[in-house]
């Protein structure tokens, strides 16, 4: 049992035995809580001076061993203080104060404990250095398992000279600091650091060799803990840029002649875990709590104001640096939206200038001629190209890390964690298969896999609602989240970077049908690139070109290319979807395609009728030539580095495209014919719509025609069947007249004529 010491204002956390007029040797009972805690076995106690001056430095409380015995019995005992005690608890020598039982939680030892420094009695003029190192030791010893409180004052003799300290912050390891009361027990790996009162005339010295990996408040890291899926690679390469250095002490680094990284950008597609990421890395760290500004709300509508808005976060690590030097706590500042605030200098048209002064403070503030040695700055956006270049050089925002979207161990991951919960509760059917899930989600975002399982619980939940009777009280036990409802939830959560499959079946609604041995031969050279694609690591981009006449089938093939292949970023650029564009617009839509598709390992972008793109006309203005230089560009840049792209493009016109280059920056052209008698019975015999004997005759008028023709034909024949319907036809209980199909083929020709 340990016991409290309560007075009207506040509690003294420790208390011992002592004999009367013995040497003490006390037993040590830790305890802590607040002021007004309550208990039915309470002692009423009356405070006297502590006998000597070696008990008034030991931080204890000393009562006779038959005052504890009466302690279950209403008297009057006495209870020793010394005056620091007596200080801090508020009372005066001959007061009665209250003794209570109280039992420490589990879990509360200090993981961290500063402690600000000064003389019992003021030195006037005096100069003396501490070292951080032995001092420490000393204090575990003195001190160990005893409770320390924020704000508590404790005297001690240290090398023959007598010192109090002031308890500054007490933070238990992994506790949330913002809820949490600092109180907790002294253990041999507390981290203890130190602070000079100010004109006290101590210096501490090794402060950082006292206890230097402690700069973090956990000895390990599990990130899916934190909530981080799928990013322990961005994780490593961030801690080993900009913390490993900070790790070691001050004469390692000023040995090695570097200085600090004093910032970092993390960069990536919306929803992959930036915030996130720079948020729990903020609350790993010991020491300050890290400055969270949204780019936007450092923007003032008053001249000046915005660029004091950016000094004021610099303030406090100014200050601190100027106090305390080497020996200075890391500032951490999380701008998110960075973008909006550090744009290139020159770009805004504003006429204020405030984004330029903006970036100017910044880089004053981290690289200039008094630049902070003790600011980690770190910055968040989607659009690195818009920042300033300036800010990203070494010295300011140097470390690049990309936060791209998971792959499918760290979507497994992902999902793993927003799952957690409701499987410890039983609500997660045995039937989900989340190994399955991550699979199926190529190209999700962490925060889009987030809304697939929001989703699906909303399906469960929508099961246990009646909506006849919205009253009637609801079955919990009977809430289970099946794979069914992730299944529908992927059908309602599409990731903003995948496969545009819908655009991609609407290319070939006639489905796959097989039309002789050169489109299959066409087919498989196409898909061997898609193959190649996959694998290579000498040529991460390969173009493919593929043309012919007007509906000879060059799209519906590009389309099932990129549906066959199973990459996680297909998407097609046609000229319907950009109906209306100036011509700026046109090639910033092209040009967001690719770079989107360089957010993904694998993908596929088709360029759907190329003259149509270029705006082809074959008299007057010919084309556009802005569109055409920014296709040229696109089609020879190679993606980032680890990242593998196909681009396919189909035409019509490929002499045009030939004099004006386009031709040859594609790596390979192959040519999609129109169809012979052989490849038109093999249509034919697919669809199944003529009798046996009329295949043969029906394919020999379609020879030389190009498939899609051939389609729109037999859809005239079938819709206007004598006799019959084209449900029927289809169904496969008509056939087409043959004859009736020759009269369709002639008015055909002669409308066409």
């Amino acid at each position: 049992m340990a016991y409290l010491l309560r007075s009207r204002h506040r509690l003294f956390p420790v208390l011992a035995f002592w004999r009367p007029y013995q040497s003490p040797s006390p037993a040590l009972f830790p305890m802590a809580a607040r002021l007004g805690f309550g208990t039915s076995s309470s002692l009423k106690m009356t405070v006297v001076n502590t006998p000597n001056q070696d008990l008034a430095l030991t931080n204890f409380a000393y009562c006779s061993a038959g005052d504890l015995r009466r302690f279950a019995i209403p008297g009057s005992s006495q209870i020793a203080l010394n005056a620091v005690q007596r200080r801090h608890t508020k009372v005066s020598a001959g007061d009665q104060i209250s003794v209570a039982p109280f039992v420490p939680p589990e879990d509360f030892s200090l993981a961290l404990l500063t402690l600000e420094l000064d003389y019992v009695k003021a030195k006037t003029n005096r100069n003396e250095q501490l070292d951080a190192v032995i001092l420490a030791q000393h204090l575990r010893k003195k001190f160990v398992n005893q409770v320390m409180t924020a704000g508590q004052r404790v005297s001690f003799e240290f090398l023959g000279t007598n010192y109090i300290f002031t308890v500054n912050q007490a933070m238990v390891e992994g506790q949330d600091k913002s809820k949490a009361i600092e109180r907790g027990i002294i253990s041999s790996d507390t981290y203890i650091v130190f602070e000079a009162a100010s004109n006290s005339g101590i210096k501490i010295i090794n402060q950082r060799e006292a206890a230097s990996s402690n700069i973090f408040r956990q000895k390990e890291f599990n990130l899916q803990k934190l909530g981080i899926g799928g990013l322990s690679a961005e994780f490593t390469d961030i801690f080993r840029r900009a913390f490993a250095s900070r790790v070691f002490p001050p004469h390692v680094t000023n040995k090695l002649g570097i200085k600090h990284v004093k910032g970092m950008l993390l960069y990536g597609p919306p929803g992959t875990g930036k915030t996130l990421m720079a948020r729990q890395i903020g609350k790993l760290l010991n020491g300050r709590e890290p400055k969270i500004v949204n780019g936007p709300e450092v923007l003032s509508k008053y001249v000046g104001e915005t660029e004091k808005n950016v000094r004021d976060l610099f303030a406090d690590a100014e200050q601190d640096q100027r106090t305390r030097g080497d020996q200075s706590d890391l500032h951490v500042i999380i701008f998110d939206e960075i973008d909006a605030i550090c744009k290139s200098r020159g770009s805004t048209r504003d006429g204020t200038g405030v984004h330029d002064s903006i970036v100017n403070q910044l880089l004053t503030k981290i690289d200039g001629v008094e630049s902070l040695n003790n600011v980690l700055l770190i910055g968040m956006t989607n659009r690195k190209d818009l920042l300033d270049e300036a800010l990203l050089r070494p010295g300011r925002l140097e470390v690049h890390v990309e936060i791209n979207l998971p792959d499918e161990n760290g979507r497994l991951q992902i999902l793993q964690i927003h799952t957690n919960k409701m499987k410890e509760n039983s609500f997660l059917s045995a039937d989900v298969n989340l190994q399955e899930l991550a699979a199926r989600t190529k190209n999700y975002s962490g925060a889009e896999l987030e809304g697939v399982v929001k989703s699906a619980v909303s399906f469960a939940l929508n099961r246990q609602i009646s909506m006849d009777d919205l009253t009637k009280p609801l079955d919990e036990e009977n809430i289970k989240v099946t794979m069914d409802d992730f299944l529908s939830a992927l059908q309602e959560i599409i990731p903003a970077f995948g496969a545009s499959t819908d655009d991609l079946e609407r290319c070939r609604l006639n489905g796959i049908v097989e039309c002789g041995e050169r489109h299959r031969h066409l087919y498989q050279r196409a898909m061997l690139l898609a193959e190649q694609v996959k694998v290579s690591k000498g040529s991460p981009l390969l173009t493919c070109l593929l043309e012919g006449p007007g509906g000879s089938g060059k799209t519906a093939m590009a389309a099932s290319i990129g549906i066959d292949s199973d990459f996680p970023y297909v998407k097609i650029v046609s000229a319907e979807s950009m109906i209306g564009l100036s011509e700026g617009s046109k090639c910033a839509q092209i040009v967001k395609v690719f770079e989107d598709a360089y957010k993904s390992q694998l993908s596929i972008i088709i360029l759907d009728d190329i003259e149509r793109l270029l705006e082809y006309v074959a008299i007057g203005p010919r084309f556009s030539n802005l569109i055409s230089q920014t296709l040229l560009v696109l089609l020879k840049r190679l993606p980032p580095k680890g990242k593998n792209m196909l681009v396919i493009g189909t035409t019509s016109e490929v002499g045009f495209l030939e004099s004006l280059g386009i031709c040859d920056a594609f790596s390979v052209t192959y040519r999609v014919p129109t169809l012979t008698r052989e490849d038109a019975t093999k249509v034919l015999e697919g669809l199944n719509v003529f009798a046996e004997d009329d295949i043969d005759a029906a394919a020999e008028v379609l020879h030389g025609l190009p498939l899609k023709k051939l389609y729109m034909l037999v859809e005239m024949a079938a819709q206007g069947a004598r006799g019959g319907s084209s449900e029927a036809i289809y169904s496969g209980k008509e056939k087409i007249d043959i004859n009736h199909f020759y009269d369709i083929l002639s008015d055909a020709v002669s409308i066409h004529r």
